[in-house]
């Protein structure tokens, strides 16, 4: 059974890049009915906290991803926290030592420092340089007695390491150019290299799909699989997402953690879709879909090697889609704390006028990528109009205080709007002056709304009322008048 992991460190919100990790991993398990396993790397205990690991897990549930075994769902491999398998990696470590291989080393962070400055001046590699591994049983019993801290290195065999990756094909790795690596720090807590290959041995995975910023770290893993007297899982390194200007993703690149994006209003399915097409592409080259539509299709080997770039603009323009089609009750419900935030609807939603606000909402939504634009597409109707002086200098011509006439005139002459009095009203006015195009539509817009752009008129106009259509329009007649 195909097992994989996505094993992310609580140190700060769940970013873009690394929750696309997750997203791979997870559709690859889909794909082949395995097994999806969360782990939390929480053993770097001054940047860890619970909070984080709490959020990460809420994120991804609200991204639809979920997971077989992990912190919150359990398994019979667990702890998934590696804060709770400590005593798993010191007895390892422990047989590693017995078994001739791995050993202690006392040399001090400034020697190791000291040599590798050496080593970059004289054009060697700056690695270890496997000093402790040569210590007499003298030296040893000497440097035990002293009491100096110590860590454990791996005792890396002098060997070319080939491997196949899933996306990269084959990989091979000098490894008397790595040196041996610590795998217990001198503060009992394990390397992220050692951990990691105890865990996935442990958690039977076998699939690893990572970003290929850890494929330099792969031929360390695999020794140490190798020393567990186990199989090697098959590799497939992702390429790392870029942002437009070709620079490793960071904040500047958009709102960047998955916090944000819920904080603003994306829709999951929206951010989904998109962290899908970062690196792969379905076959018939279709931009939206769902996950049910792919899984049947998903093959990792199709994956790009190049870098994928975050493009803000197409994740704007993809959720705006999703939000043109989304269920108008789920789109209204979720629209709400923003509205309640901006002074526009009643804190208690059973005072909210849901009606008028479904029409709002339908109204604007195609105006919108994400749902904390709402308030601003919305607030001509919660609030008063303000005119700049460049669209009251327009509504002042005699074309534009015409069309406004006219259209107070018609607007008295009947109790309520529908789609077919609004376009009489228009179709009246247009034959009464021969004014049409913008010269008809935009006064009218921009007394009821003080901008060029936004919802069908007859929507703004059905929303607003007659009351509210007639005051705004007599407000600006009389005001012209004086």
């Amino acid at each position: 059974m195909i097992r994989v992991r996505f094993a992310p460190s609580p140190t700060g919100l769940l970013h873009i890049g690394n929750a696309r990790m997750a997203v791979f991993n997870w559709l690859f398990a889909r794909r082949h009915k395995g097994a999806f396993i969360l782990r939390i790397e929480d053993t770097d205990v001054a940047r860890s906290e619970k909070k984080y690991m709490a959020q990460l897990i809420e994120d991804l549930h609200w991204l639809g991803i979920t997971w077989q075994e992990g912190p919150d769902a359990g398994g019979q491999y667990g702890p998934y926290l590696q804060s709770e398998r400590l005593p798993i990696y010191n007895d390892i470590c422990q047989k590693f030592l017995d078994e001739g291989l791995a050993y202690r080393c006392y040399c001090t962070p400034e020697e190791l420092e000291e040599r590798r400055q050496i080593a970059k001046l004289t054009g060697k590699p700056p690695r270890y340089d496997n000093r402790c591994r040569r210590l007499t049983d003298a030296q040893k019993k000497t440097f035990a007695s002293s009491g100096l801290g110590f860590t454990v290195r791996f005792q890396v065999p002098d060997e070319l390491l080939v491997f196949d990756d899933l996306i990269r094909g084959t990989c091979q790795f000098d490894m008397s150019l790595i040196g041996d690596f610590v795998i217990m720090r001198s503060d009992g807590t394990p390397s992220f290299h050692f951990a990691v290959a105890v865990d996935d041995t442990l958690m039977r995975v076998t699939h690893v799909i990572r970003g290929e910023d850890h494929l330099s770290n792969t031929p360390c893993h695999i020794v140490l699989f190798h020393a567990l007297k186990q199989r090697p899982p098959q590799f497939a390194h992702l390429s790392l997402t870029m942002g437009t200007d070709r620079t490793l993703l960071s904040k500047r690149h958009g709102a960047f953690s998955l916090t944000e994006y819920r904080k603003l209003g994306y829709l999951p399915e929206a951010i989904l879709n998109y962290m899908m097409l970062l690196g792969w592409a379905p076959k018939d080259k279709r931009e939206k879909f769902t996950i049910d539509e792919i899984v049947d299709t998903f093959d990792i080997n199709t994956m790009s090697k190049a870098p994928s770039v975050f493009d803000q603009q197409k994740l704007d323009w993809l959720s705006g889609q999703y939000i043109r089609e989304a269920n108008l009750e789920r789109l209204t419900n979720l629209a709400i704390p923003y509205l309640q935030a901006a002074g526009f609807v009643p804190p208690d939603e059973s005072q909210i006028d849901r009606s008028r606000l479904r029409a709002v909402i339908d109204a604007t939504r195609g105006n919108i990528s994400y749902l904390s634009q709402i308030v601003q597409e919305a607030d001509i109707f919660f609030k008063d109009t303000i005119v700049s002086e460049k669209h009251i200098e327009f509504l002042s011509l005699e074309t534009s205080r015409i069309v406004l006439s006219l259209f107070l005139t018609e607007l008295q002459k009947i109790p309520a709007v529908s789609p077919e009095i609004f376009q009489d009203i228009l179709i009246t006015i247009k034959k009464e002056t021969n004014i049409k195009g913008k010269g008809l539509y935009l006064p009218i817009r921009i007394a009821l709304t003080g901008r060029e752009h936004g919802p069908e008129l007859y929507s703004i106009a059905n929303i607003l009322g007659i009351d509210v259509c007639k005051r705004r329009i007599e407000r600006f007649l009389l005001t012209q008048n004086k």
